[in-house]
Formats: C-alpha cells, structure tokens, sequence
C-alpha cells in the first residue's frame, strides 16, 4: 500500500480534518464535494453569503471582500488552506500561512496574479509565450503594436476573465496605432496592461496538472477548447485529436512549470498549438479549471479529488482518461433547459446553485462521454 509522503509538508490532513477554501464560487462548491467523499470536513471563506460553495460545505464565513478581515481566525479552525480563486491577495495569503500551511504557495499567486510576471516567469524558465511588452500608457501601448507588427491583444495586468479586460487592436501606420492605443486602453479601463502579439495557432489546448507535497506529478490528457465570446464553451478530449508529440510536450511544458514554482495542488495550463506542433503558453491558473471539469465522470479520480489529495499530503490518484469526453458549459438561460437536459440519458448535469441567471453567467455545465479508451 502507498504510504503518505509529507516530506515537504509535515503529517497528512486525515480523513475527519477540515479544509479551508477562500472563494465560494462553483470551483470552491465542487472542491467540497470531492473533499466530502474523502470523509474530508470543508470550511469556506468568501464574501457573498448566498455563494454556490456554502451550500455544500461543513461550515461557511463571510468574509471581507479583501478577504482579509477575519482571516486569523478562520485559518486556526483549518488544517489547510487552499483557493478557488487566483487573484486572493497575497497578503491574504501570508496572513493564512502564519497558522496554517496555505497551498499553493504565495509565490504561485505572485506569479499569476500579473500578466507580465507571469510571462517574465515562463520564459525564464525556457517556456515559449507570444511575444509581449508591458505598457502603462497609450504611448507604450502604440510603440508596442507597431514593435510587435501585425494585431496584438491588450490585457489588463491583473484580474480580468472570460474576456474581460481586453481589447483586439491592429494598426499599419504610428497615427493609426496612436488612435486605436486610445481606444483600447480606455476600454481597459486605463489600467496597467499587457500587449500581446495576436498568434495564428491551429487551437487551443490545456493541461490539467497536479503536484503532491513531495513533488510527485500527475497529468490529465490535454484538452482541445472552444470559445465563444470570450468565454469557454466547451472542452474535448477525444483520442487521436491531438497528436501524441504535441501531448507530450504539453505534458514536459505542465511538468516544468508546476515544478519551477514548488507548486502543490491542481493547476491549469492553457496553451496555442500552431500549425507546425509547437505550442505557446496562453496562461497558467494556480487552481482547479474549468477545462477540467470532464475529469468528474471520464477518470478514477476528478481534478477536484487530485486538487484535495494534493494539498492535504495525500498520495495522488489516477489520471488515466477511461472514455473519450466532451463538456459543455450551460452559460445564462441555458441553465433553465435543466429538465430536458436532466432527461437525456448521456449526460451528466451539474448545475452550481447560483441564484440568479444572467447573461454570460456560467450556471452550471455538461459532460456527454464518448467512445471508451481502446485498451
């Protein structure tokens, strides 16, 4: 039998302890579940009262929306602490690990909190991004797009999600650029951004990779991702779609990464496939991810079961894909269809018991498995 390796982490959280979660969103509501099945208590710390996570958790506070308040207390009560939600200030964080092991690490949130130490990060450890260039002003904005050629995407530095925060621009003379720099950056919101060269990739692919308190890694097979709006519509994982070499080198890219970073828990990692098999990192999240989400029904263990083994010490499970998958996400009205998707005897239906449904708004989601791994 595997025995716990808490070499880096001191004794394992056993089965009765509590879990502490900042964020109470779907992520944070399913991290619950899976900790439940472990025979795992969960204690989440957020800021709304009605959040989808403190319907399913052992115990709920409400916290301050700098999730700083109160935090003491709340992570004396925890044996460890994790995240459903990157942007918790680091501040935060530091506070937490004073009393509690917090995982993943303060340098972890760092790292992906800023869009260009993000990039800084990956390319000094080898991993290839799209070209980019820190801007503060429109002036920076404009002698970046014409530096970088062709159209480029300007992304605020932090926060920003599901589209938000960026602005597509293009300009082929400096008083074009100057006029298309103004209008980007106001629609940012003039804030600290990134430019990014625009990458004619063939698709978009990510990895879902797991590291245990004594470095041990674990891969979920890549999958391909479709947008729409700025939002994920849907993942799929079908064998043969990605080449093996490309999955591989997904796999060595994820590896590096979780790596580098000493990293413990679940982390996505986005990736541009381009025609030629190289890939580029998009950006990596230091927490479960909604291109995981097929891991629920197509392996042994969920990434949110990985994620919770991760983090409490405990040996990591099985990642091996037993069916071809694909999820869907139900966005706005597409989640008052539950009955007739309920009464489809393929799919699996998770809805994340958000109380008002409203455009754009992710309210819940579909896996269909496919055809079984051939063996």
């Amino acid at each position: 039998m595997t025995q716990f390796d808490a070499s880096e982490g001191g004794q394992p959280v056993r089965p009765g302890g509590v879990v502490g979660i900042l964020g109470g969103g779907q992520l944070g509501r399913m991290l619950a579940v899976a900790a439940a099945k472990l025979g795992l208590k969960t204690h989440i710390y957020a800021p709304d009262a009605d959040c989808p996570a403190s319907e399913v958790a052992t115990k709920f506070t409400r916290g301050s929306d700098d999730y700083h308040r109160g935090l003491s207390a709340f992570a004396e009560e925890c044996d460890v602490v994790t995240l459903e939600f990157e942007n918790v200030p680091v501040a935060s964080a530091d506070l937490v690990s004073r009393s509690t092991p917090m995982r993943p690490s303060r340098l972890a949130l760092e790292t992906a909190q800023d869009r260009v130490v993000e990039k800084d990060f990956l390319c000094g450890i080898g991993v290839q991004t799209a070209a980019y260039a820190a801007v503060d002003g429109i002036s920076d904005i404009a002698k970046a797009l014409q530096e970088l050629g062709g159209g480029a995407i300007l992304k605020t530095r932090r926060m920003g999600y599901d589209g938000r925060g960026q602005a597509r621009l293009s300009a082929s003379s400096a008083q074009e650029a100057e006029e298309k720099a103004r209008a980007a950056y106001a629609q940012i919101g003039r804030a600290p951004a990134i430019l990014e060269a625009l990458v004619p990739f063939r698709r978009e692919i990510s990895v879902i990779v797991a590291r245990g308190v004594g470095g041990e890694i674990v891969c979920y097979d890549p999958s391909e991702n479709l947008h729409e709006a700025g939002i994920l519509r849907r993942s799929m994982v079908v064998s043969g779609a990605i080449d093996a070499t490309v999955a591989a080198k997904a796999h060595e890219i994820a590896r590096s990464i979780v790596s580098a970073l000493a990293y413990v828990g679940v982390m996505g990692v986005e990736l541009f496939e381009l025609e030629n098999g190289e890939l580029l990192v998009n950006e990596v999240a230091p927490r479960v991810h909604n291109t995981g989400h097929w891991t629920i029904e197509a392996c042994p263990v969920s990434q949110f079961e990985q994620h919770i083994r991760a983090v409490c010490g405990w040996p990591l499970g099985g990642a091996q894909r037993h069916s071809d998958v694909a999820m869907t996400n139900l966005i706005g009205q597409e989640a008052a269809e539950w009955a007739s998707i309920a009464a489809d005897p393929e799919l699996s239906l998770h809805l994340y018991g958000k109380a008002e449904i409203r455009d754009g708004r992710k309210m819940g989601h579909v896996t269909r498995l496919l055809l079984p791994v051939a063996t």
